[in-house]
């Protein structure tokens, strides 16, 4: 069955939510995600593994600080394509209370979360811009479902790496964490370029004739993103939350990304 394309979108465009929907094997996606994403694995085979990695990786975000630090409300930012399994699907399995709203810029993301999610008391998704932090944490969609005079998590996973520099995005998310009541939780996975300087530049080489920003950072500049909010254990690592990598995770692999939950005192 052909991909639905909502009016305004240009298929010949590649885009990283659809390239990284490509990835984990899914079907939303265009003929132009599929070459840029074929011209990555050329380079990075091992790209199909660590999106499923990524997965796994939301999941224990998830059930951690619901579960474990009984949160109830989460953010989160740069949400990508519906995968087989969602943030509030993983929330609500942890407690039913759970709320989510997800964010994307993406009018193709927004269009399929919004078929997917079925209970807007509970999760619905809204269509803004990460890097207009005042404009998503005022509008009534997220705040009719997110109290911010109480904890929220908010989730920045596999987000920061597709904002470059010039667009500030530590300025941007220096506001989110401004903007958050003490007790609540920054998460955060993001693409590092200081174990393998090369072979992640080839990559941003690829999304960047692709017309599709990726900015790997080195450790310090992801950790500054943190601000002063306190680590889990066991801090920023290659795979949070594991001090050591879980049998089967290819090391090389896990040096091409850091991944941290930090807490607002």
């Amino acid at each position: 069955m052909s991909m639905t394309v909502p009016a305004g979108i240009d298929v010949n465009v590649p885009n990283a939510a659809r390239m990284y929907d490509y990835y984990l094997g899914g079907k939303d996606n265009f003929a132009a995600d599929r070459a840029a994403a074929e011209a990555v694995l050329a380079v990075a085979p091992e790209m199909r593994a660590a999106a499923a990695s990524g997965r796994a990786l939301i999941e224990r975000v998830v059930n951690h600080l619901v579960r474990e630090r009984g949160i109830r409300q989460i953010l989160d930012l740069g949400s990508g394509l519906p995968a087989a399994k969602n943030v509030h699907e993983f929330a609500q399995a942890a407690h039913p209370d759970a709320r989510v709203v997800y964010v994307d810029y993406d009018d193709v993301v927004c269009t399929h979360g919004r078929f997917l999610l079925t209970d807007p008391g509970r999760a619905r998704i809204v269509h803004r811009d990460f890097l207009e932090p005042e404009t998503i944490l005022q509008d009534p969609e997220v705040t009719g479902l997110l109290d911010f005079d109480q904890p929220v998590a908010v989730l920045m996973m596999f987000l920061l790496h597709l904002v470059p520099d010039s667009a500030h995005p530590h300025d941007a998310v220096a506001e989110y964490r401004k903007a958050l009541a003490p007790g609540s939780y920054l998460a955060i996975s993001h693409a590092a370029n200081d174990a393998r300087p090369d072979y992640m530049a080839r990559i941003s080489d690829i999304y960047e004739r692709a017309n599709t920003p990726f900015t790997p950072r080195d450790r310090p500049s992801i950790e500054a993103f943190f601000g002063d909010f306190v680590f889990e254990a066991p801090g920023l690592v290659n795979i949070w939350p594991h001090e050591a990598l879980p049998a089967g995770v290819d090391p090389e692999l896990a040096r091409t990304g850091y991944g941290g939950v930090a807490r607002k005192p």
